[in-house]
């Protein structure tokens, strides 16, 4: 079959690798679509601790049950799977209390299997024990499903900020994550919404999500922009959408008495330490939500709210490839001239 292998940084080969064998107690996937993931885009310029080469990456996952193990239950040749990676391992304390994005045990596929950039792959038991590998609704493309990983992630940190009724919330960082950020707050009864990113092309593609109003963090005095238009009160909601300390410093800063920030984009290893001025969060009375991963309910959700047209996975898709063309797709993630890349396998 052919596949992108990923042998070192800057040097991923499309090849003609062995088809892998479908597993007892799981499933041989046909893949159709492959998303295009910020993560991908790290992993090409500067490698991944948990991939070592050679492998198979990619983790946004739509396919065709090509064939189902002897002893798999629950799934038939030809069903239509939206695979999301994370695999839990349904034991640990956390996992127990239903919260699986906490696992202590997690593992992913693309990083512990190989993933969904090639003609096939295996998709473990392991997989299919916890709901994150789902049938795809009727009418939904295999493009706009293999988008629905990114967003479960924001409906779980959206879920623990308790963005509600009325909020105003500011989104720091418009790419894809941060117009899902848009669509879900919208969705939960956001009031008012304001995007901020760097690059005025980030926030003409960010325009399609309509928010309230569009702001380039590069002008200094976008913070008095965002304080005049939340009436001198700040944001209730803060979502850090980007790898940025300087997001998250000026996230304290934009955040109104009481308010709650979501530290949703990690940052790079050795930059990882950021300078808070912890008298705003102590006498703002702030909430700092670090938000990472989702559970299986978030996944499900996700592809309803794709298929319902509440997420419009369609706008998110700027760009449908060959896997041929990946590198260039990659250089244009890194760009921030596309919102998503979907490759089509």
């Amino acid at each position: 079959m052919k596949a992108l292998v990923y042998h070192a940084i800057q040097d991923f080969r499309i090849e003609e690798i062995e088809k892998p064998a479908c597993p007892p107690e799981g499933l041989l996937l046909k893949v159709k679509a492959c998303g295009l993931c910020g993560g991908d885009v790290r992993t090409y310029f500067g490698g991944h601790k948990s991939v070592t080469p050679p492998w198979i990456i990619g983790h946004e996952i739509a396919g065709i049950v090509e064939e189902v193990g002897d002893q798999t239950k629950g799934f038939h040749k030809g069903n239509r799977l939206a695979v999301a990676p994370v695999v839990y391992c349904g034991k640990c304390p956390f996992c127990l209390e239903g919260k699986h994005y906490l696992c202590q045990n997690v593992k992913e596929i693309a990083q512990h299997w190989p993933g969904g950039f090639a003609e096939f792959m295996a998709i473990p038991e392991d997989a299919l024990k916890l709901g994150n590998v789902n049938v795809i609704p009727q009418g939904l493309s295999f493009e706009e499903a293999a988008i629905s990983e990114p967003p479960s992630s924001c409906l779980n940190a959206q879920d623990r900020a308790q963005v509600g009724m009325g909020d105003s919330v500011v989104i720091i960082g418009a790419g894809p994550v941060g117009c899902f950020h848009c669509e879900i707050a919208r969705i939960r009864g956001a009031l008012k919404i304001v995007m901020v990113d760097l690059l005025n092309e980030r926030l003409k593609l960010a325009e399609r999500f309509s928010p309230d109003l569009l702001l380039e963090s590069s002008d200094s005095g976008y913070l008095k922009k965002l304080n005049d238009e939340t009436e001198g009160l700040g944001a209730d909601v803060v979502i850090v959408a980007c790898s940025s300390t300087k997001a998250q410093q000026d996230a304290l800063e934009i955040a109104r008495n009481g308010g709650r920030v979501i530290f949703f984009g990690g940052l790079a290893p050795g930059k990882s330490s950021s300078s808070l001025d912890a008298n705003l969060l102590h006498y703002k009375n702030l909430q700092i939500f670090g938000a990472y991963s989702f559970s299986p309910e978030h996944h499900r959700l996700s592809l309803k709210l794709i298929s319902k047209g509440k997420i419009d996975a369609k706008k998110y898709i700027t760009h449908v490839i060959p896997l041929e063309n990946i590198i260039e797709g990659i250089k244009a993630v890194k760009e921030g001239i596309v919102l998503k890349v979907v490759v089509r396998i």
